[in-house]
């Protein structure tokens, strides 16, 4: 299982950073690829799912259906990707996503966490994604600190 993690301060208010990363439709404006979010179910706690609509690098749509799993105001929260009867399934056994967060520095310290679990020969290329997500994990840090500018 490729676990990375990436932790920064933000010059913003605990509560702000909540607000922004417990709604699911505030994804597009901090989760790189994300262009919309659709099918939202519940109020962004425990149990909520929602379709994270990403962009490919040709243009194109791809729909990826995550649920909120765990969920502690203003501390953590977490989502896993949906993957049964998804063509995700064949490539991954699992993705969960960890947003902690905590007052620090008359800011927030945030740390992001994303684990999956690669199938098959997909594991072959677990350093490649492990360096892959990292990036990713920067680039959602850097839209939260934007979104929160």
């Amino acid at each position: 299982m490729a676990r990375v993690t990436r932790k920064r301060t933000l010059e913003a208010p605990l509560g702000d950073v909540w607000k922004l990363i417990s709604d699911p439709y505030n994804l597009p404006r901090w989760w790189p690829r994300v262009s919309r979010v659709e099918n939202v179910e519940g109020s962004g706690g425990r149990r909520t799912r929602w379709t994270k609509v990403l962009e490919t690098a040709e243009g194109r749509g791809v729909r990826a259906d995550f649920r909120c799993v765990s969920s502690a105001e203003k501390e953590r929260y977490v989502w896993e990707q949906e993957l049964t009867g998804t063509p995700f399934e064949r490539h991954l056994n699992g993705l969960q996503v960890e947003v902690r967060m905590r007052e620090r520095d008359g800011g927030a310290e945030v740390s992001l966490t994303e684990e999956q679990s690669l199938k098959g020969m997909s594991k072959l290329g677990s350093p490649l994604m492990r360096r892959a997500r990292g990036d990713v994990l920067d680039n959602a840090l850097d839209g939260i600190e934007r979104a929160l500018g």
